[in-house]
């Protein structure tokens, strides 16, 4: 099974038993690092998430994922928070988000640079806007951006 599958066909499982403990399903990620395959998950909450909501959460999809039986590799199921730098991924970070300094890191580089800081502007026509320190506006197509993240100054 393709890779997208697999994270849509948990998605679809996953998304409802996030609701019903109200906590936002963040992302869903199926990948492989070395020999290894990881079923990440991560979810959010007001206040943050804790180490037990992780764990009820995985307690509760564990048994289903195994019943269904879809994945055909061996993999590690892993549940947990975005983190503070959480990526932004679906319209509603983009939204959710605004006004808060991001990463954006691209595919190629634009004028030598792969790297560009901001506050984000926001999602708009498919376009990532950050807004950099000396107030000019950047606009990034979303498929040539390889990850936005959030930045967090202490």
């Amino acid at each position: 099974m393709v890779k997208k599958n697999i994270e849509e066909l948990v998605t679809e499982i996953v998304l409802p038993i996030t609701e019903k403990h109200k906590f936002e399903l963040v992302d869903v990620e199926y990948i492989k690092e070395g020999p290894y395959w990881y079923l990440r998950i991560y979810i959010d909450k007001p206040g943050g998430i804790t180490i037990d909501d992780c764990q009820l959460i995985s307690e509760e999809i564990d048994p289903i994922l195994d019943k269904k039986n879809f994945i055909e590799q061996s993999y590690f199921l892993e549940v947990s928070s975005p983190g503070l730098e959480r990526p932004l991924r679906k319209d509603k970070d983009f939204e959710k988000f605004k006004g808060e300094p991001v990463e954006v890191k691209l595919f190629a580089p634009i004028d030598g640079k792969k790297v560009f800081e901001g506050e984000l502007v926001g999602l708009i026509d498919n376009k990532i806007v950050i807004k950099k320190d000396t107030a000019e506006t950047v606009e990034f197509d979303r498929d040539k951006v390889s990850s936005v993240r959030r930045i967090i100054k202490f």
